[in-house]
């Protein structure tokens, strides 16, 4: 258990948790799932597993990833950093090639919230001359 790294991913309301161990390749998600059952689209699973294709070897780990909120795609880029967070925690090394890549820079961008007196975060009410 203490060679497990675990790393957390977000992006606006999902949130990823990956745990990050030495095995055989196998992955799954939110406890029962595999990768290509949970993450159809082909782009996805491939930016999941980009930073461990470009940076180590894909069957020396084990993913455990658990997520919540938000989209598919946005589960997909949190997970990929929640892998690259592991990763470097692993490894410091690999720091430097995975931030030129951007993989270990969280996407700051959040909803709008609603603003009293409007529509919603810039929408208005219709305006009536009459």
């Amino acid at each position: 258990m203490s060679n497990d790294k675990i790393g957390i991913g977000r992006r606006k309301t999902a949130v990823s948790s990956v745990i990050l161990r030495k095995g055989s390749g196998i992955i799954t998600v939110n406890g029962n799932r595999e990768l290509k059952e949970y993450f159809v689209l082909q782009l996805q699973q491939e930016a999941i597993m980009a930073p461990l294709v470009k940076f180590d070897d894909p069957t020396k780990y084990d993913l455990l990833i658990r997520v919540k909120g938000g989209g598919i795609e946005a589960q997909a880029i949190a997970t990929r950093l929640g892998i690259s967070r592991a990763l470097v925690s692993d490894n410091e090394e690999l720091r430097g090639g995975l931030k030129e890549l951007g993989y270990l820079t969280r996407d700051p961008r959040k909803k709008e919230r609603k603003k009293y007196g409007q529509k919603g975060a810039r929408k208005r009410f219709q305006f009536s001359k009459r």
